[in-house]
């Protein structure tokens, strides 16, 4: 995030113009030249993931998508009986309400969700 230097709101960007990328404040109008190469990489950065048009919810099934999950032992699958699942919380619901916590199993990969 970048803040006009002239009037001080956030600047829109980066943006790409021509073959340089700038920042640009939707206020004033002040543009600037990306310097810093990692604002330059984000843009850079392309991934694409297909789905069913009739799928309501997209589950990444990979190693990597787990990384920040917990494991949690004495949860029993529905499916299997096995008594290890991965665990995360998402906010599916309006924000007063709790956030819906989700499980893996270890062992056949079913998913299921438990509401609060």
């Amino acid at each position: 995030m970048k803040f006009c230097p002239k009037c001080g709101s956030i600047m829109k960007g980066p943006i790409k113009s021509g073959d340089r990328l700038k920042y640009k404040c939707t206020r004033c109008g002040y543009e600037e030249t990306v310097t810093d190469i990692a604002s330059q990489q984000a843009l850079t950065f392309k991934s694409e993931v297909k789905r069913n048009p009739k799928d309501k919810l997209l589950i990444l099934d990979s190693k990597q998508a787990f990384s920040t999950a917990q494991i949690v032992k004495g949860i029993v699958c529905p499916k299997c009986g096995h008594e290890e699942a991965f665990f995360w919380m998402m906010q599916t619901r309006a924000a007063d309400e709790p956030p819906t916590r989700f499980y893996k199993c270890t062992k056949c990969g079913h998913t299921w969700r438990e509401y609060a």
